[in-house]
């Protein structure tokens, strides 16, 4: 098994769509694609989503199909899972996806202000025993990093199978004066037709894990957000 690991790792780094900085360069400043990824890599103007802690990235392969004008990046700090989307777009020959492998608290260091439009939490961890609440994606430090790569007119989605993230992120967003467009606590049940048919599309792509979730019948959440103007301007 780690023999197998390895040889990932190394295809990996034959990818043209996967970053991977090292730990110094992930923390020590401004990376070199920094304001530049539409340049530099999409070589168009096209709106960037990013989708953090991604896995095998296949929310984000299956948005990027569905919107081939609009670009994505997926982020996780895993590499064996990010190994899996990242074969699949090189395979495909995609040229609207790329895999950054980092940790989501150094994510201003990756892009400019303005640069990012839109921001996937995709069954993130809960974090149940943070009782401070620091280390969940979508708590107020989170969003602070947000705050300064989003436009201002910038959305934030989040889909969880956890009651928990979904009542700490109302709580987050209601306590920062954040503006709440969109939630369901069961999107495929009670929820899903009050939905627009394009946020039905969008929230009807299924991960392996998620298929799992449902499989037992449990709920699966959505919030659709976007962080007030003060927050933009620290």
């Amino acid at each position: 098994m780690a023999k197998k690991k390895l040889q990932r790792f190394a295809e990996m780094k034959a990818f043209d769509c996967v970053f991977e900085p090292e730990n110094d360069v992930m923390t020590g400043g401004d990376f070199h694609m920094k304001g530049r990824w539409h340049s530099d890599y999409f070589g168009n103007r096209n709106p960037i989503t990013l989708e953090l802690g991604c896995g095998k990235g296949e929310y984000t392969i299956a948005l990027a199909g569905m919107y081939p004008k609009r670009n994505f990046i997926g982020i996780d700090i895993k590499g064996a899972r990010l190994w899996r989307g990242a074969k699949t777009v090189d395979q495909s020959g995609m040229d609207n996806v790329a895999f950054l492998r980092m940790k989501v608290e150094f994510i201003s260091n990756f892009f400019a202000p303005g640069e990012v439009q839109d921001i996937w939490l995709t069954f993130s961890d809960p974090q149940i025993l943070d009782h401070k609440g620091t280390k969940r994606l979508s708590a107020q430090s989170f969003l602070d990093r947000y705050a300064k790569i989003l436009a201002r007119d910038g959305n934030i989605h989040v889909k969880t199978d956890s009651n928990f993230l979904y009542d700490a992120t109302l709580k987050a967003i209601e306590k920062g004066a954040h503006k709440l467009l969109t939630h369901s606590n069961d999107i495929y049940g009670s929820g899903f037709s009050d939905f627009t048919l394009a946020q039905r599309e969008i929230l009807g792509v299924r991960t392996f894990y998620e298929g799992k979730f449902l499989a037992k019948k449990e709920n699966i959440n959505y919030i659709h957000f976007q962080l007030n103007e003060q927050a933009h301007q620290t």
